[in-house]
């Protein structure tokens, strides 16, 4: 019979981290920040919208289908927030190539413009597709600013646009070796 063995010493283990040891706290921050912050957003805007819909349910049930738009415009906001949390959360890896404090703040930084820009364009929304969906069911015919509603998830398309500049500047999706073997015509 042969004795239980014993751990190694922590010394003689061999650690495969490479970078800094606190960098990938910020990355998961800005993954989260995009997905909260969006999500937050996307909320906001669906339910202050959704009670004009619910109003024009009572008052005028046959024009609920197009007072629908903002909800859906709302829900959009989410799914932005998700995928860039999704692409900075992948990008996290330090085991497989160095993760330094520059991407981190970067991821930071970039999940931050998402998440924040994602909420502003939600409560815009909100609020625009609210008082659009009342006015609505008294004129029977859209306001030009309820009109303008399908503009404000450009808000949320501007703040993905800078956070994915800020993820090439990181190298999480495009890197200079990958430049290298680009054919230029």
């Amino acid at each position: 019979q042969s004795p239980a063995r014993s751990p190694p010493p922590p010394a003689a283990m061999a650690s495969t981290f490479s970078g800094d040891e606190t960098a990938p706290f910020f990355g998961f921050l800005g993954a989260a920040a995009a997905l909260v912050f969006s999500c937050m957003g996307a909320a906001y805007g669906t339910a202050k919208s959704g009670v004009g819909v619910a109003s024009m349910g009572v008052m005028r049930p046959e024009l609920v289908m197009k007072s629908i738009v903002p909800v859906v415009m709302a829900g959009v906001l989410g799914i932005y927030g998700l995928i860039i949390a999704v692409i900075i959360s992948t990008g996290i890896n330090p085991k497989a190539k160095p993760y330094f404090l520059f991407d981190g703040y970067a991821h930071l930084s970039s999940g931050l413009a998402c998440g924040l820009a994602g909420l502003a364009a939600g409560m815009a929304i909100g609020i625009v597709g609210d008082a659009g969906v009342r006015y609505t069911y008294i004129h029977t015919r859209p306001t030009p600013s309820f009109c303008c509603i399908l503009y404000l998830p450009v808000n949320c398309v501007g703040g993905c646009d800078v956070n994915l500049v800020m993820l090439l500047a990181s190298g999480l999706l495009l890197t200079w070796d990958m430049l290298d073997h680009w054919d230029y015509i």
